[in-house]
């Protein structure tokens, strides 16, 4: 069954109110700013995201007033360091209070490994004498009926809706991603939904003809979007770059609550959909970030 929806569609059908939203699963690149977009101009409420590492998404749907709490390893802008919208929203309580679930990049992907397992948590030695068992709500020490080790227990996280962007996918939603893939294949088997965002849709013989690059099978998939340059300003491994100028000047215009207000106003609720942001952003703008060295990887042989 064909899958391939509009994103204005997808997250109407499949975002709600007070969801656990898991983005940015990939670390740095590919995180979905399309679909974030897309929710602030529905102006989903009340919700809580998940993520590693999302850079300025979070820090922009916290500041449109998306966010109730945020469960993450890291949040701002991985290039210039602060995000203002957070420390507002921590600080000041502007434009909403939030609250904040502080855990590592790893204890996530356990989290998200004991969601996807069906198990109430997964043990680990890691935070062992850290102070995430020393002032983390959640995370309990045990000690081990085996081998009388202690251990910490990180409680499973299980997202109502995954949002991923990957390279390519057919159109009933079996995806090829490939470069950093971060904890999205953990997170798209924890989760409830899954939205995935795509450069390109291909046909069902380019993913068969390599199977193992297929990270997420379509039976996860609840709507393929296409959706070009549906991660800018991360990156996309082979098909562009990181457009860090943009990062640099969000930086600026977002330090003022009337800067971002702003900012907001031009980049995102104006534009209503990604084909007038990338009007928007310039032509010329997307022709720099494109691959400028080829890099091929070496054909694998499936024969028998």
């Amino acid at each position: 069954m064909e899958k391939v929806i509009a994103m204005n569609e997808a997250i109407e059908c499949f975002v709600h109110d007070g969801d656990l939203v898991a983005l940015g699963m990939a670390l740095e690149p590919l995180i979905p700013f399309s679909a974030g977009h897309e929710i602030i101009r529905q102006k989903k409420r009340g919700l809580t995201l998940i993520g590693p590492i999302s850079d300025i998404l979070f820090d922009q749907m916290v500041g449109a007033g998306c966010v109730a709490k945020l469960v993450m390893a890291w949040a701002g802008n991985v290039m210039m360091g602060v995000g203002y919208n957070l420390r507002r929203a921590v600080e000041k309580g502007i434009p909403r209070r939030i609250e904040i679930e502080d855990l590592t990049n790893f204890s996530i992907c356990l989290a998200l490994n004991a969601g996807a397992m069906g198990i109430p948590f997964f043990p680990t030695k890691t935070l062992i004498g850290t102070d995430m068992c020393r002032y983390s709500e959640r995370i309990r020490e045990m000690v081990c009926p085996y081998t009388g080790e202690r251990l910490a227990l990180v409680p499973a996280l299980v997202p109502n809706v995954a949002i991923v962007h990957a390279q390519r996918a057919d159109a009933t939603g079996n995806t090829h991603l490939w470069g950093s893939t971060g904890v999205v294949k953990e997170a798209c088997l924890a989760a409830r939904r899954v939205i995935v965002s795509v450069e390109e849709i291909v046909d069902r013989e380019v993913i068969v003809s390599d199977p193992n690059r297929t990270l997420i099978p379509g039976f996860l998939v609840d709507a393929i979007v296409h959706e070009p340059w549906g991660a800018h300003p991360s990156p996309v491994q082979g098909y562009y770059d990181r457009d860090h100028d943009h990062f640099v000047r969000y930086h600026e215009e977002s330090r003022t609550e009337k800067g971002f207000t702003k900012w907001l106003d031009r980049w995102i609720l104006r534009p209503r959909n990604r084909t007038e942001y990338v009007n928007l952003v310039g032509h010329e703008r997307f022709q720099r970030l494109q691959v400028e060295r080829s890099h091929q990887a070496f054909p694998v042989e499936y024969g028998y």
